[in-house]
């Protein structure tokens, strides 16, 4: 019997992983001249790479890398800010799972940017607490962030379920032996999901999913 529910953020909880790409494609285009193609992207953030790589690949240097990503970030939450990034009935669901579950947030999300998308949306007011790529050392698809998690909540891994939407997050939760449901989004419909114990079309599935 599940007790503990670690989500992921982007693309579970709210859309903003068109917004994290759509940043990385301008700004490598106006720094370095760099078309990032969408395939190309799936395939770095499928295995937990950085879209910096195609410039490192051209000779660019950590320095011009630098001052580019402090631009990228820029731009990401401008986005944040002018975009909706809302995914319907998500606070719905929480509120009800919150009444069987405790539940925490587990993202490779920068701090500011997580603290940004979240300002007022109500969604951290289910969470028993909210783990960001500051909070650990190794990122997904490294175990150590969903580890952390059961870590907090003094959790049995057969007690917990990870809910991810994309590949590096469902190998993060694989290596870490925690069952995984994938719940489908179109931005990464592309990646394997073949390690996944359940896939859902909507989050709204989770909990007659987990009442089975």
């Amino acid at each position: 019997m599940k007790k503990y529910i670690l989500f992921d953020n982007d693309g579970v909880l709210v859309e903003t992983e068109i917004w994290y790409f759509e940043s990385n494609k301008k700004i490598l285009k106006e720094f370095f001249g760099l078309n990032l193609k969408f395939d190309k992207y799936m395939e770095i953030m499928a295995r937990g790479g950085k879209a910096w790589e195609i410039a490192e690949a051209k000779g660019f240097s950590q320095e011009e890398i630098t001052q580019a990503r402090i631009k990228r970030d820029i731009c990401y939450q401008d986005y944040i800010k002018d975009e909706n990034i809302a995914i319907d009935g998500v606070q719905d669901v929480l509120k009800e799972l919150s009444k069987k579950y405790k539940m925490g947030i587990v993202t490779t999300s920068k701090r500011d940017d997580f603290e940004l998308i979240h300002k007022g949306r109500g969604i951290v007011d289910f969470m028993d607490f909210t783990l960001c790529v500051e909070d650990y050392k190794y990122s997904k698809p490294h175990p150590e962030p969903y580890l952390s998690g059961l870590k907090l909540f003094n959790a049995k891994k057969d007690e917990t379920i990870v809910v991810e939407d994309s590949q590096r997050g469902l190998t993060s939760a694989h290596k870490a032996g925690i069952e995984c449901v994938i719940v489908h989004n179109n931005f990464t419909a592309t990646h394997d999901f073949s390690k996944a114990t359940y896939k859902i079309k909507k989050l709204s599935e989770l909990e007659k999913l987990l009442s089975e």
